[in-house]
């Protein structure tokens, strides 16, 4: 065994040597404990997993207890381990039932688990009986029920039937049954309660049911029982102890006539806390969450009108440990003091115990146990292993674990040597750290090159190894070396010391003030030792700048001597402090710089109106942020729902200076609601706006605006029609606004008036048979509101309805025109006793259908109309009347006409053209007409200069033309045919374009949209020509 444990400590050496933290602790501990259990006695699976889990290396092993006894897991067929976990199979209530305990153990050591209970949960039946005896009472009188629940294990629920199953006894003040005992108790039996009474018993783990007999209830013939005072039948212990965090219930019922009010109170005094509920008409007190201030005597006072009765108990409290302070896993070295301790709270107060690798471990020689403290002197290897701490009171116990290691090793410094080479300004000091693992801690020698370093003022050698030296010069470059020694052997460090003159800034930042949106560089440049590692960093008010998070702001420019920073863009909130931070191998240095950022002023605050007219109103306001410029004016700003927007106001005093925080707005429309808001400006501009202030009404006011644009005319006979433009809304100035109409015939002294009281009506018809046929009135138009009448219109004439023309044009006439047109002539009307305005030509093609017409109107003044958009070679039927404003007069006799045939809708094919000089020779082939199409009676050749856009015809009856071209300009040719129905289907349009001194000819095949160059002479302008266009001249 010890040559076993000899192995087991030297693995353990070889992985865990040197400081605690990099010791790997591989003793079990605890994932998962067992807990308690209570399983119904006819549990369906007929088996039972008590759960245990640790971990550690090597992977634990396991063995459990029942009640202090080892279980031989290799003879129990009925009990066997899956991992760690406890199985046992067809349970059985004699043999399971008991205090279970895991231990988990490898080769580090061993470890106890909590306790856990196995219980069994059952109710056997009533004793057989087919009735029991009949309770006898007197009305009035109260009386107790008594159940008498079977043998059983696992909490109980009680209820009663009355008489049959499902009518359950409800309780109320009268009525209660307890969930201690299980009995019914009635304070004062009523008429109604006699009855068969069935007592109902229930097992919350197993949800198993049974029910007693009946016991009848019965009332006595000797009469109703007089009043008493109350007797307390259900009442709590003297003593009740509580656990702490559990739910406590105190019951307290009593019997009397009248029924008995149930009251509670604490006999010190102390009001009941919310987590405190009464149930069941006062009978049951509940306190959850019982703490340790909930300890004391409770009170139960029951009373009614001949008295009153009460009972006492006290409330006492306990709780199971619980842990204020645990060991944690160690590592020392051989030779070393262990101190452990552990604290544990409980009520009553708990015990201590110790124990090793699953062992008590006894206070001797070394090791003292006092109370939750363990000391352990010089440790030596046999101590390793794993402790638990128990804290034990009658209410439980419970188990803290850690593991110690006693290390034992050589000096090594392959976790920790010394740098190969370590720079350090000149005049600064320097620490040379020797810190090798070893156990015990080793003694540490310093030599520079060969010779042993010797303490004087600048050097000094501290005692954990670490060697300084003050001020350094280049006289202390070189070599040093850490030999480390302790009893199980020696190792060395070595690196070299290398002294590098101190860093300058050259160029710092200075303190700025710059405008908003605008970009600067805050230079950072230095001078340095070509030997040092140089790294530049800069900090905004004390945040590292993230390059490249806020690349849209900040940039680093420079080289390897200058950190300088690019601020583009730059915001208000780039304003502050910033700091250059240069880090060398030797030192770190830094330069900062104030940046004050000026911009437009933020949004004044709090705008309010404090007084208001209808036309003026005083607000205030609170400046906001001047962001680095003072405020050197404001701008009022309002809005309606009439206006489209934020719309500038004037104000009282016109110009508002920085520092004045009132003004008057004055111009305001009368009763229109307004809201307004003020703009701050500076030096740098003008900043965004306030908050709106809350919306504010304008007093109302007579009308101050006259309807415009008054006016009228036509309607119908011995009717005077006025329009005019209705007054806006916002101008309107109050409720109950309306229009006053005043007229009268032209040279007339009195006015007639007219209201009207719909503030959008526009127009009004005055109605009069003696009204003459157009004549002329006097008309003005004016506003009222609640306030009174505002200002009336300017005056103007209006002329009253006219009458329709009486007469019918005479010889009327039509001739086709085109496949399209039909003109329209006849004889001017003489002098009629009605205006004419017009002439009115009405056109229809069913003579049998005259309904379906067009209309085309023209003026007097002319004696004939084209009607166009006809169908071609279609005949039309043409009447025509005057008219005025009062409508239209008599028709004409109907004429009839017929449309041309429609012109040909093949376009000219064949185009040629030679251009020699500046003359155009164009030959086409002749168009032949079908024969629904009209004759075809010449050309007509389209140029468009493109110079100027002019479009020239050119008529021919042949199909060849010459043309003189400038020279100078480009051209667009199309040809068409013309015959009587209209111009026909243009050809393919021909490009001309000037491009030097040349000839050309060419022909167009306008199906295939190619070109051909026929000839090229060093004489004249050349143009090419453009077949695959698609423009059409018009």
């Amino acid at each position: 065994m010890l040559a076993q444990h000899s192995n087991d400590i030297f693995v353990w050496k070889m992985f865990f040597f040197g400081d605690q933290k990099y010791v790997l602790f591989q003793g079990p501990r605890w994932r998962t404990e067992p807990s308690d259990l209570i399983l119904p006695i006819n549990f369906p699976d007929q088996e039972a997993t008590i759960r245990c889990e640790a971990e550690g290396n090597p992977t634990p092993q396991y063995r459990w207890s029942l009640n202090g006894t080892l279980i031989d897991l290799g003879s129990d067929y009925r009990r066997h381990m899956s991992g760690g976990n406890l199985i046992v199979n067809r349970l059985d209530r004699d043999q399971d039932t008991g205090i279970y305990q895991c231990t988990a153990f490898n080769t580090w050591g061993t470890i106890l688990s909590r306790r856990a209970t196995l219980k069994f949960a059952y109710l056997d039946n009533f004793k057989t009986q087919t009735t029991r005896s009949a309770v006898s009472v007197r009305e009035g009188q109260g009386v107790v029920l008594l159940c008498g629940p079977p043998m059983h294990s696992g909490e109980l629920t009680f209820a009663w039937i009355f008489n049959e199953y499902p009518y359950f006894v409800q309780q109320d003040r009268r009525r209660f049954i307890s969930q201690e005992t299980g009995s019914l108790y009635i304070a004062k039996v009523e008429p109604s309660d006699v009855g068969n009474y069935t007592c109902v018993v229930n097992n919350s783990i197993t949800k198993g049911k049974v029910l007693s007999s009946p016991t009848p209830l019965v009332l006595r013939n000797d009469g109703a029982m007089g009043e008493y005072e109350p007797k307390i039948e259900v009442h709590f212990p003297d003593t009740v102890p509580a656990a702490k965090g559990s739910t406590v219930k105190l019951e307290c019922f009593a019997l009397g006539n009248p029924v008995p009010e149930i009251s509670w109170r604490r006999t010190s005094g102390v009001p009941f806390p919310s987590k405190v509920k009464m149930k069941n008409s006062n009978a049951v007190l509940e306190i959850q969450n019982f703490q340790q201030e909930d300890t004391g005597t409770y009170e139960c006072v029951a009373e009614n009108s001949r008295g009153k009765n009460a009972a006492r108990g006290r409330i006492s409290f306990h709780a199971k440990p619980h842990w204020l302070q645990t060991m944690i896993d160690g590592a020392l070295s051989i030779e070393e003091n262990l101190f452990w301790e552990c604290k544990a709270n409980g009520k009553p107060k708990p015990s201590y115990s110790w124990l090793k690798n699953g062992d008590n471990l006894m206070a001797e020689g070394r090791r003292q146990i006092e109370n939750g403290a363990l000391s352990i002197a010089a440790l030596n290897l046999s101590d390793t292993g794993m402790y638990q701490c128990v804290a034990e009171n009658k209410h439980g116990i419970i188990y803290s674990s850690a593991e110690l290691m006693v290390l034992a090793s050589p000096p090594s410094f392959s976790k920790n040597p010394l740098k190969a080479l370590l720079k350090a300004r000149s005049g600064s000091d320097v620490a040379l750290e020797c810190k090798p693992q070893a156990s015990p801690r080793a003694i540490s020698l310093w030599k520079k090159g060969n010779e042993i370093v010797q303490r004087n003022e600048r050097i000094t050698l501290l005692p954990n190894g670490t060697l300084k030296i003050a001020n350094v010069t280049r006289r202390d470059a070189g070599s040093y070396t850490c030999i480390a020694k302790n009893p199980f052997g020696t190792a060395s460090t070595t690196g070299r010391l290398f002294i590098t003159e101190p860093t300058r800034i050259t160029q710092r930042p200075a303190n700025m003030e710059i405008i908003v949106g605008e970009s600067i560089v805050l230079p950072c440049q230095i001078a340095s030792d070509p030997a040092l590692d140089v790294s530049f960093s800069w900090a905004f008010n004390g945040q590292l700048i993230d390059f490249h998070g806020d690349a849209d702001h900040f940039d680093r420019v420079g080289g390897s001597i200058s950190g300088d920073l690019m601020i583009r863009n730059i915001q208000l909130n780039h304003g502050g402090k910033y700091v250059c931070v240069i880090n060398t191998d030797v030192e770190s240095l830094s330069a900062s710089a104030i940046l004050v950022v000026k911009g437009p002023p933020g949004p004044p605050d709090t705008v309010a109106v404090e007084e208001i007219t209808d036309s003026t109103a005083q607000l205030s306001w609170k400046p906001g942020r001047d962001n680095g410029s003072p405020i050197t004016g404001y701008i009022i700003q309002a809005r309606t729902p009439f206006t489209v927007g934020w719309q500038a106001v004037d104000t009282v005093p016109e110009e508002i200076n920085g520092n004045t925080l009132t003004a008057t707005v004055v111009g305001l429309n009368a009763w229109v609601e307004y809201e307004f808001r003020v703009v701050a400006r500076n030096s740098v501009g003008m900043g965004e706006p306030s908050p709106a202030s809350a919306k504010t009404r304008t007093e109302d006011a007579m009308p101050d605006t006259a309807p415009t644009d008054v006016g009228g005319g036509g309607g119908t006979k011995s009717e005077l029609v006025i329009t005019w433009e209705p007054v806006p809304e916002e101008l309107q100035n109050g409720e109950g606004f309306g229009y006053i109409i005043a007229f009268r015939p032209l040279g007339a002294v009195t006015w007639t008036r007219v209201v009207i009281s719909t503030p959008g009506v526009a127009r009004y018809v005055f109605r009069n048979d003696t009204i003459p046929a157009f004549s002329p009135f006097d008309v003005k138009v004016g506003a009222y509101n609640n306030r009174g009448e505002g200002p009336f219109s300017s005056i103007a004439t209006v002329f009253s309805a006219e009458e329709v023309p009486s007469e019918a044009p005479k010889r009327v006439w039509g001739r086709s025109v085109s496949a399209a047109q039909i003109e329209v002539i006849w004889e001017a009307l003489p002098a009629t006793p009605e205006r004419v305005l017009g002439y009115e030509v009405v056109y229809w093609e069913d003579d049998t259908k005259p309904d379906t017409v067009g209309k085309v109107r023209i003026s007097a003044n002319y004696s004939a109309v084209n009607v166009t958009g006809l169908k071609a070679n279609t005949q039309y039927y043409l009447a025509l009347c005057t008219f005025n404003t009062a409508g239209t007069g008599p028709q004409s006799t109907p004429i009839n006409a017929t449309t041309k045939k429609p012109p040909p809708g093949q376009p000219p094919l064949n185009v040629e053209w030679t251009m020699i000089g500046s003359l155009l020779t164009l030959h086409w082939d002749p168009v032949t007409a079908m024969e629904t199409e009209a004759e075809v009676i010449g050309y007509l050749v389209l140029l468009r200069r493109h110079r100027d856009n002019e479009v020239n015809s050119i008529m021919t009856n042949k199909t060849r033309l010459e043309l003189t071209l400038s020279s100078n300009d480009n051209y667009l040719i199309q040809i068409k045919a013309l015959s009587e129905g209209g111009e026909g289907v243009g050809s393919e349009p021909i490009h001309i374009h000037k491009l030097s001194t040349l000839a050309i000819s060419s022909s167009c095949n306008l199906f295939k949209n190619a070109c051909t160059v026929q000839s090229i002479s060093a004489i004249g302008l050349l143009f090419l020509v453009d077949c695959t266009a698609r423009l059409c001249l018009k």
